[in-house]
């Protein structure tokens, strides 16, 4: 009975803020002479703040119209744009910025649903050894990341060295599909350096090229090992995830001045790698069986970041310049 009246009382207040939240935008239109959207693109800074109150607004009108221009086809943009002008009644002439920035917001807005859509792709194409281009992009991994050391065979205990767990790697990308070796191979290929860094750095003193003195005098004896492929599958998970749960739509709203792509989305992976590394060496494991508390410590520690409004991830990779004042 209890639960029933708690159920019931949440249903009264919802309708009831709703009828409220309509009553005001009815008196803010009189008052300033301007629908809710025109307030939004003037009021409000163009970037993830501007962008996520106007797919709000969308969403949530009464308009049908409305509704459904948040998951238009890109191509129809313009005229979503267009039609929308036309129902509230807006004179494009009179206000030209208004339909510039309505449709920068609705490039990341469709943008943002599309990217899922790709990434959601990827993730369920199994990796597939009778692929000549799976197993082209496997090899090029190894190439990648290990330039200098020649791989002697498809199966091998070598792939052990750059942290898969057995000789096949095949089998390691069952979680997260043709989605992990895309990342891992953007990672190796575009920020090569620093990949390597971070797989070199990954192995436990034992497993390394380096002395233990020499470790120790980089100042990371302390760090406990992990397998770099696999946490890089992990992290890869961890992208998804805050992709799917519309987390990243304020550091992709922030970077991506039109649609966000899947490039974006892997230079995030890329950011996620390098900052997981940092953290991983600050918490200073016992072994590798804290993994899983220190992945949802640093997944808690990136969610609050992304509840900043004004949030980019990776500013090295922004495109924020490209947001002018539109």
């Amino acid at each position: 009975m209890k639960h029933f009246l708690r159920m019931l009382i949440q249903v009264c207040l919802y309708f009831y803020c709703k009828f409220l939240w309509r009553c005001l935008k009815f008196v803010m239109r009189k008052l300033t002479g301007r629908c809710e959207l025109q307030r939004i693109c003037y009021s409000t800074k163009p970037g993830a703040s501007r962008t996520m109150k106007i797919e709000t607004s969308l969403r949530d009108s009464k308009s049908k119209l409305l509704q459904t221009s948040v998951s238009v086809h890109p191509d129809a943009i313009e005229k979503t744009i267009e039609d929308i002008m036309e129902l509230k009644k807006i004179n494009p002439d009179i206000n030209p910025q208004l339909g510039i920035s309505l449709q920068a917001c609705l490039l990341q807005i469709v943008g943002y649903r599309n990217l899922i859509a790709d990434v959601e792709k990827l993730r369920k194409e199994p990796y597939d050894s009778d692929n000549p281009q799976h197993e082209e992009m496997l090899l090029k991994l190894w190439q990648f990341l290990k330039p200098n050391t020649p791989l002697e065979s498809r199966i091998s205990k070598q792939w052990c060295e750059i942290g898969f767990q057995g000789d096949d790697p095949k089998t390691d990308f069952r979680g997260m599909g043709l989605l992990g070796l895309c990342n891992l191979q953007y990672f190796a290929e575009k920020d090569a350096t620093a990949a390597q860094q971070v797989l070199s750095d990954s192995l436990h003193p034992k497993c390394s090229k380096f002395s233990k003195a020499e470790w120790e005098k980089k100042k990371l004896d302390k760090a406990i090992g992990y397998s770099f492929a696999i946490v890089g599958i992990n992290i890869t998970d961890l992208a998804y995830n805050l992709l799917l749960s519309g987390a990243l739509k304020t550091h992709f709203y922030n970077i991506a001045p039109e649609a966000p792509t899947l490039s974006h989305f892997q230079q995030t992976f890329c950011y996620l790698m390098h900052e997981f590394h940092k953290f991983w060496i600050e918490e200073d494991p016992m072994d590798i069986m804290e993994f899983n508390r220190v992945r949802e410590k640093f997944r808690k520690r990136i969610i609050k970041q992304l509840q900043n409004p004004d949030m980019a991830l990776c500013p090295h990779f922004a495109a924020s310049e490209g947001l002018i004042n539109m």
